[in-house]
């Protein structure tokens, strides 16, 4: 707004007339002085323009001026905010002990697989014998650096077959070893499910290996068992080869890289899959 000569009045010089102006500052004579003022922050205080209408326009940028501050200092405050809880969980993983094999993957059952991705959590199911008998199994290895993977199998297909139909990160909040009520829930943004067709060329022993058995693909009984860290690795990176959507894509990379951040997995050094399906073929 070119406020040249315009003519003002200030609560405490009087009436005065601009003489110059710049982004940061205008310049003003009055009848026995000339003085500088901060550019359009005294307009709010001190200063009053005698065009009516222009100093109503001059009240609406400065009002948009205000409310661009105010969103600005929202802002920063928020990326102090992140930047804080960042430092925080940083310094909380480097004092993590993280177990070698502290992912799950849970075996679901025809109502659970009709509800996972509704509420994205699994139940561990019930200690079955001894004085606990009855309360909620435990997962005493699960951190916030840990990941549910979700599989399944028909009652009448070989165990060889068992698909995995996706994964989530564990909440962030999550300790299996203070968790009283059995219930494993996800992380709110690192979450995949697989396409039935995806999941067709995700089986599970593909990845998964028995290292005292490593050609035995045999789940007996049991809700869940633990496996490697590695192997979430190995399968995130699957999931990213195997996908053509870019946004699918980003969001595996995403989880994947947040994964690897967590257990301290370094990305260039991952093995190949080596799971007892991979072992039958190699021999």
């Amino acid at each position: 707004m070119d406020l040249i000569d315009k003519g003002i009045t200030h609560k405490v010089f009087g009436e005065g007339t601009i003489i110059d102006q710049d982004e940061s500052f205008i310049t003003i004579e009055f009848e026995n002085d000339t003085k500088k003022f901060v550019y359009p922050d005294a307009f709010g205080s001190y200063i009053k323009l005698s065009d009516e209408k222009l100093e109503s326009s001059l009240k609406e940028i400065l009002m948009q001026k205000k409310k661009e501050k105010e969103e600005l200092e929202i802002r920063i405050e928020e990326e102090r905010r992140q930047e804080a809880d960042e430092a925080y969980r940083r310094e909380k993983l480097k004092n993590l002990k993280i177990h070698d094999s502290s992912q799950i993957v849970f075996w679901l059952d025809k109502e659970e697989q009709d509800t996972i991705f509704d509420k994205w959590e699994v139940f561990t199911g019930q200690v079955q014998s001894g004085k606990n008998k009855g309360k909620p199994n435990k997962v005493a290895r699960l951190r916030p650096n840990s990941a549910a993977l979700l599989t399944v199998r028909d009652e009448d297909e070989e165990e060889t077959n068992r698909r995995i139909i996706g994964l989530y990160m564990v909440n962030e909040l999550f300790a299996g070893n203070l968790s009283e009520d059995g219930i494993v829930n996800s992380h709110e943004t690192h979450r995949i499910q697989l396409t039935e067709k995806e999941s067709e060329k995700m089986l599970f022993w593909n990845y998964y290996i028995n290292k005292n058995y490593p050609h035995r693909t045999t789940w007996n009984s049991g809700k869940y068992r633990y496996f490697d860290n590695i192997i979430t690795a190995q399968i995130l990176k699957d999931i990213i080869d195997m996908r053509k959507d870019e946004k699918e894509v980003n969001e595996a990379k995403e989880f994947f890289d947040y994964f690897c951040e967590m257990n301290l997995i370094d990305v260039d050094s991952i093995p190949e899959p080596s799971g007892a399906l991979k072992q039958a073929v190699t021999e």
